[in-house]
């Protein structure tokens, strides 16, 4: 078995349940999860409908790149969304099934051995799979803690020069998970600068980037700040997906852009890995890229949440409203694990610790104290939710 398969952690959600475990929550309560950020919002019918008119497409091999009509339309909402010269859908866009597979897949192509090993810089609190995929690469994670002293953000200029000079990948995620924290044009800016000294990609994940609260106002992307500031995309590649955008988690849906070099060696990695589209999810992500009415209505159901339960939890927790995606990172003056257990145990809210999103560094946990949130359940549930954590402050 390969070694570094044991410098993997348990998952988030593993080390929840082994934290519930023996644990029964009160039945007086009927159970709400807000632990994992699976959408529930119901999948728009013009998806579903998509899919099922294309189940004859189960007959063939689907090809790596994927079909062309679905690479157009990626590349037509990208040019809409914000506002850049559209893509080369040949070249520079890659269906992928669901960010996360890529995301992993992509770190293996990328990052060559080397000694010392290689460097991948990663925000703290993260998505785990940017450690895994690191750690499966033979490269070392350097952590980047995301404070609320520094604004949620990564503090780029306190990287030691001998960590850049290693660094072979830097993954920033905008909106940020768990505090939904968008990067500014300015930070853009810092890490296109660091990469063209010291020669590093740049994995922008930008999962959550269709959840936003003003219309008018959307997020900023990678693609976008690099078109801002004149540049091209060389070392620049994101990664999106349609699972939050069009509640479709279940269809392993998304797709990469950006550097054609970069691109054209990790189709040459994805083809040998197995890795192509089902072609019923490819028709059905054609019909979800170009509907955004089903995305507007998404918002709104989101942003009404939001509006219900911030209020109410800001009453008892240290929490505000996020620049985007679906998550409340709230601070609760006590141990985060303590805080999920008693809140599962007496009214049956499950919620994650935020020190299970994050790792030591540089001297501390920076999910200590702080639960993400998911606002993923009903209005009704997460009103009912917010209700119960203010039972449990007042307890």
């Amino acid at each position: 078995m390969n070694p570094d398969l044991n410098k993997l952690q348990p998952y988030p959600f593993q080390r929840l349940r082994d934290l519930f475990a023996g644990v029964t929550p009160n039945p007086e309560y009927k159970a709400i999860n807000l632990s994992i950020g699976e959408p529930k919002h119901a999948t728009p019918a013009l998806i579903k409908q998509a899919l099922a008119d294309n189940l004859d497409g189960l007959a063939t091999y689907p090809t790596t790149l994927g079909i062309g009509p679905l690479r157009m339309a990626i590349a037509s909402w990208l040019a809409k969304r914000y506002g850049i010269p559209a893509l080369n859908p040949e070249t520079e866009i890659i269906p992928v099934n669901g960010s996360r597979e890529a995301l992993f897949a992509f770190a293996q192509s990328v990052l060559s051995d080397t000694t010392p090993a290689p460097v991948v810089i990663s925000p703290n609190p993260f998505y785990q799979i940017y450690e895994g995929a690191a750690l499966l690469a033979g490269a070392e994670p350097y952590f980047l803690n995301t404070l609320p002293e520094n604004d949620f953000s990564m503090d780029l200029e306190s990287v030691p020069e001998s960590i850049w000079q290693r660094t072979q990948l830097l993954f920033l995620c905008s909106p940020g998970n768990p505090s939904g924290k968008v990067m500014t044009l300015a930070q853009w800016k810092l890490a296109f600068e660091l990469s063209d000294r010291y020669g590093f990609v740049i994995a922008a994940d930008e999962c959550y980037s269709e959840i936003y609260f003003d219309e008018a106002s959307p997020p900023i992307g990678a693609l976008q700040a690099a078109n801002l500031l004149g540049r091209d995309y060389s070392r620049l590649v994101i990664f999106s997906s349609l699972s939050k955008r069009s509640n479709v988690p279940g269809m392993r849906s998304g797709f990469v852009a950006g550097d054609a070099k970069i691109l054209e060696k990790f189709l040459l990695y994805r083809t040998y890995h197995g890795c192509a589209m089902n072609p019923a999810v490819q028709a059905a992500s054609t019909a979800a890229w170009k509907d955004e009415l089903h995305v507007v209505e998404n918002r709104r159901l989101y942003a009404e949440k939001f509006a219900t339960v911030t209020p109410v939890l800001q009453e008892v927790l240290d929490v505000a409203m996020p620049d985007a995606a679906f998550y409340l990172w709230a601070h609760t003056g006590q141990p985060d694990t303590e805080f999920a257990l008693n809140l599962y145990r007496d009214f049956n809210v499950t919620v994650l610790p935020g020190s299970f999103l994050a790792r030591e560094a540089h001297g501390t946990n920076p999910g200590h104290g702080f639960v993400r949130i998911a606002l993923v359940a009903s209005l009704e549930e997460c009103a009912e939710a917010a209700d119960r954590i203010s039972q449990l402050m007042s307890s």
